[in-house]
């Protein structure tokens, strides 16, 4: 989330905090349960962006929450630690600790089985909290006496005794806890969560160590659940075994998604919502038991009319208003520009990166590698070599496999057998991401793009991992103020001709935009390596001549390899040709030998003679 107003949502806030305490109990709210909305509140913030931001949804909240919540108030109450505020905080770093390591095993899987897995953490926290820790818990009777926060400042004493008192304390801490969450979500770790979001793989291909990020997402929620914990045992003078409990995280669950999941505002208004209407149907309608029922029909309907929360529904009402226009929509590229006409001349050279090579030696080098799938040879025995500087196309017909080739190069698919060289050096067996900080970028031949960012957000992401490494936890700087970033970012837009469409949602382009957006994205990360995977697929005519002039423009200083099956694209941009056939190399050569071998004119050019 990149804004120009950083500061205006802390103030509104600032000002809707001071403001709460006089105007909800005129509309009906406890002072009790405009406390428990702070508590719920701060506790959805880190779920939010966990959930909202990063995209994993996760059902074991309550075991921080808990975790958190039980370690301060056994400090106040039975270690007998006078320091309130300190005793949250070491709870909220237990929680810390606990959420790394339930982390560690949770994110090895991904959708529904890693929630599945944070479901049983839940029952198994309920669990140990219930009967080997009962003596330090309290078991289901919790523990009682915790203390509410007092300071002594000079003569006077300052306590938080009653409802009215806390709330301030509370606000306090609820304050500090979405500033904090804000700055993460506009730091460069914020913007690399969503992109983590909306395509995970496209971070790891762009340099992301992906893992790391998800972890780092997981044990900010589970801080903000303990310190939430900690804040819950202080408000009540108790803490409650049923933190612990699975229908907690549900809980948390369905008030950020009445609320509008990613908004960070959201956990809080649905907290907001869901007691509001919890008091009113069991204090006022006096149903009873049944008021779960009730509220889960109100859910049901919230979020069958709103699917993206109260929030999300006031931003939708928004662009409705407005005529169905996003703020952000910059105006078309000129449609009488003249067909083939090459960027603008700008700065490539923080853009293609170089580095001290013996150019008398190829950047890349294939030895005999071969990928095998159960009994099917994809590709078998193929050398390949292209020096340094030279624009190598790829080309053969359809299960040629040539897309099975391009991932081994790119490190996404692992040789059955054989070795990859990149400048000299043996990566057989890295990562993705090791290819890519190294200097080795691929575009996609099915767009992989961060469809909820915009055109700007989406080439941030891909500087970013050059600028930044694959992983750094500067999560309290906002992400503009990275060094070199504006100027890799604007040129990158330049070159791909989307300056005038840096702030449109990805989702509003239209296909070449996309398709040139694409290559972007592996412009960006400053490869000494670029290969395009079919750049020309699915365009139209006047797009496909654009894109040619496109990559005749980005071919000088750069290294290229390109597969596509537009021959005549190929054979005008290519210095030299490698054809596949049966997952081997046919014949290489230039084009001009290409075009007049006989085999190949027969199997790929339809035997047509110049």
């Amino acid at each position: 989330m990149i804004t120009k107003r950083p500061f205006v949502l802390e103030a509104v806030t600032a000002v809707a905090l001071c403001a709460a305490p006089f105007v909800l109990p005129h509309l009906g709210f406890a002072p009790a349960t405009i406390n428990r909305i702070l508590v719920w509140g701060l506790f959805g913030l880190g779920f939010d962006i966990l959930f909202g931001v990063t995209g994993l949804l996760s059902f074991g909240q309550s075991a921080f929450f808990g975790t958190g919540g039980m370690f301060a108030a056994y400090l106040m109450t039975e270690a007998g630690f006078p320091h309130v505020v300190t005793a949250i905080i070491l709870g909220m770093l237990v929680a810390a600790l606990v959420g790394w390591l339930v982390g560690l095993v949770a994110l090895r899987r991904t959708g529904i089985y890693f929630a599945m897995i944070t479901v049983a953490i839940s029952e198994v926290f309920y669990f140990v909290e219930f009967n080997p820790l009962s003596d330090f818990t309290g078991g289901e009777n919790g523990l009682p006496g915790v203390p509410a926060p007092a300071f002594h400042l000079g003569s006077m004493a300052l306590d938080f005794k009653s409802d009215f008192k806390m709330y301030w304390f509370l606000a306090f801490w609820y304050f500090v806890g979405l500033v904090l969450a804000l700055r993460i979500v506009r730091s460069p770790v914020g913007l690399i969560l969503s992109s983590i979001r909306d395509n995970p793989l496209r971070a790891l291909a762009v340099g992301h160590d992906v893992n790391k990020y998800k972890l780092t997402a997981f044990v900010v929620a589970a801080a903000y659940a303990g310190f939430a914990g900690g804040l819950l045992g202080v408000m009540q003078g108790f803490m409650p075994p049923d933190a612990f409990m699975f229908e907690t995280s549900g809980q948390l669950v369905m008030q950020t998604a009445i609320g509008g999941p990613g908004t960070l505002f959201g956990p809080l208004v649905g907290a907001t919502i869901w007691l509001f209407l919890q008091d009113f149907l069991q204090g006022v309608l006096h149903l009873g038991a049944t008021w779960k029922l009730t509220l889960g029909i109100i859910f049901v309907a919230l979020v069958v009319f709103l699917r993206h929360g109260v929030i999300g529904g006031f931003k939708d009402l928004y662009v409705l208003a407005s005529g169905g226009r996003q703020l952000h929509e910059a105006p078309e590229s000129d449609p009488n520009a003249s067909i083939g006409e090459a960027p603008p001349a700008v700065s490539t050279a923080h853009i293609a990166d170089r580095a001290a090579y013996d150019d008398s030696k190829p950047i890349i080098e294939a030895r005999q590698i071969s990928k095998r799938y159960g009994g099917l040879m994809a590709n078998s025995n193929i050398d390949f070599r292209v020096a340094r500087g030279e624009l190598r196309g790829v080309i053969g017909p359809n299960g040629a496999g040539k897309s099975t080739f391009f991932k081994m190069l790119t490190c996404e698919v692992q040789p059955t057998a054989g070795q990859i060289f990149f400048n000299g050096e043996d990566i057989t067996g890295h990562t993705v991401t090791d290819a890519c900080q190294s200097g080795l970028t691929k575009s996609y031949q099915v767009n992989q793009l961060f469809t909820r960012l915009t055109v700007r957000e989406n080439v941030i992401i891909s500087a970013l991992a050059k600028l930044r490494g694959p992983f750094r936890l500067d999560m309290l700087r906002n992400v503009e103020s990275v060094p070199g970033l504006a100027q890799r970012v604007n040129n990158t837009m330049a070159l791909v001709r989307l300056t005038e469409r840096a702030n449109a949602p990805v989702s509003e382009l239209a296909y070449g935009e996309k398709r040139r957006l694409e290559i972007g994205l592996a412009l960006a990360s400053g490869p000494q390596l670029l290969l395009l995977d079919e750049p020309l697929a699915g365009m139209s005519p006047r797009e496909r001549v654009e894109t040619v002039a496109l990559l005749k423009s980005l071919r000088e200083g750069r290294t290229m390899i390109v597969i596509d099956h537009d021959m005549d694209a190929i054979f005008d941009l290519a210095e030299r040709i490698t054809v596949l056939s049966e997952g081997k190399v046919l014949v290489e050569g230039t084009p001009e030998e290409i075009k007049n071998d006989p085999v190949v004119q027969e199997a790929y050019l339809g035997g047509v003679h110049e």
